[in-house]
């Protein structure tokens, strides 16, 4: 007679639901801090309720996603996992900032084999500070445990930003013209791009984290949270109007393959290799991993997180708005004619 199998639960399948509904209520008060004008429904709904600023005339809504990369692996690694949040707000506000768009909202998507409440919460918890940084409200996401899809201690991140900007504001690129002066906003770090390489080169160095650089952990300069750039840049914005030609996030693709999306054809943006310092980390990346300065400009932001196009004779003006602001801004070069077949940037 075949004996009476004891009954399966979600648990016993890896699951653990009383885990998920623990983190959700840590989340809830880390999203109540990100509140703003406009929320009509957050956290713990099917859907998320958020009504358009009614000072918008013509509201354009503007989204972005993305992710936080390979750089989770060292958030894996080396047990950091309070900023990657930050990183995975920046990555998509930074990206409808440069269409002049104000963040509104932000959902994020956790997924892991196995939840940890205390790891998710800190992940959580930065996710919170970057929309408090964005000005926007965290008002939904995702926390996904898949049991087999991930190794134990290992998850990914996505990230969802909805933004409005009026439509005769849009910030699109199409005025730049010869001449035009091309700034630079100071990057944090690396942000969250070309991590695989900063891994292997990392690798090949034998570096750790505990390691003095320069007089800080390498851990911590290697694992600094992306800029978010959204309140300086829109501030400056709203003062100079379209004058702010242009904005191009320096992500993948680094310079060279940033700043020619926001170029008509026929125009190159020529940057002043003397111009800004590389920070200490690029140049020990390029140091130790043997790095041509192309590949460099090419999978790295070299320093540079934000590009501002604009007309010559404001560039001063603009520059120190944005100074004032708290960023560091740099002259980086200017915009000329080219040909059809020359690279649409350059840096001499």
């Amino acid at each position: 007679m075949t004996q009476p199998q004891t009954p399966l639960t979600y648990r016993d399948a890896g699951v653990d639901i009383d885990a998920g509904d623990a983190l959700v209520d840590r989340i809830k008060p880390m999203a109540a801090r990100t509140m703003r004008d406009g929320v009509l429904a957050g956290i713990g709904g099917f859907g998320a309720l958020f009504e358009v600023p009614k000072r918008y005339r013509e509201p354009v809504l503007v989204s972005g996603t993305d992710g936080v990369g390979t750089k989770l692996k060292l958030a894996f690694d080396w047990q950091r996992h309070d900023t990657v949040g930050i990183d995975l707000v920046a990555m998509s506000v930074n990206d409808i900032l440069v269409q002049g768009a104000e963040p509104l909202f932000f959902l994020d998507y956790f997924a892991c084999g196995r939840l940890s409440v205390d790891v998710a919460s800190r992940v959580v918890d930065g996710i919170a500070r970057g929309c408090e940084l964005a000005g926007c409200a965290l008002i939904g996401g995702e926390t996904a445990e898949m049991p087999g899809m991930y190794p134990d201690g290992e998850y990914d991140l996505a990230g969802f930003a909805v933004g409005a900007a009026e439509k005769s504001l849009l910030i699109d690129g199409k005025s730049i013209v010869p001449g035009d002066v091309v700034l630079g906003l100071a990057s944090s770090g690396a942000h969250s791009n070309g991590y695989s390489l900063l891994r292997k080169i990392l690798q090949r160095a034998n570096a750790r984290p505990e390691q003095d650089f320069h007089g800080q952990p390498l851990g911590d300069v290697v694992m600094a949270p992306t800029r978010i750039y959204v309140k300086t840049v829109l501030a400056t914005i709203a003062q100079f109007g379209p004058a702010i030609k242009g904005l191009a996030h320096i992500t993948g693709g680094g310079l060279l393959d940033n700043v020619p999306r926001i170029l008509q054809s026929g125009l190159q943006a020529c940057l002043q290799r003397d111009a800004w310092q590389m920070p200490r980390l690029f140049s020990w990346m390029q140091e130790q991993g043997g790095v041509a300065d192309s590949e460099m400009h090419r999978v790295f932001n070299c320093g540079i997180g934000m590009v501002v196009v604009v007309p010559k004779d404001q560039a001063g003006a603009i520059a120190a708005a944005l100074r004032e602001r708290g960023e560091i801004v740099y002259m980086l070069g200017e915009i000329r004619a080219c040909g059809e077949a020359d690279p649409q940037t350059v840096v001499i």
